[in-house]
């Protein structure tokens, strides 16, 4: 999930994989960051058991 935060840097979230986010000025430039937060994400959760599943993501605009 991107967002873009109040001073313009993208924010990227893994929901799946907690406390899994990172920003950058740029999309590019997040992209390279979030992989690498993802990479970590994952090494710790090879130690932990979870118990959740991703189920899908739902836009709503109000």
């Amino acid at each position: 999930m991107i967002e873009r935060d109040e001073d313009g840097l993208y924010v990227g979230e893994v929901p799946q994989l907690k406390a899994c986010y990172s920003q950058g000025e740029t999309i590019d430039e997040l992209m390279i960051n979030i992989r690498e937060v993802i990479e970590m994400c994952l090494e710790e959760l090879e130690e932990v058991e979870t118990t959740t599943e991703f189920v899908g993501v739902q836009r709503l605009i109000v």
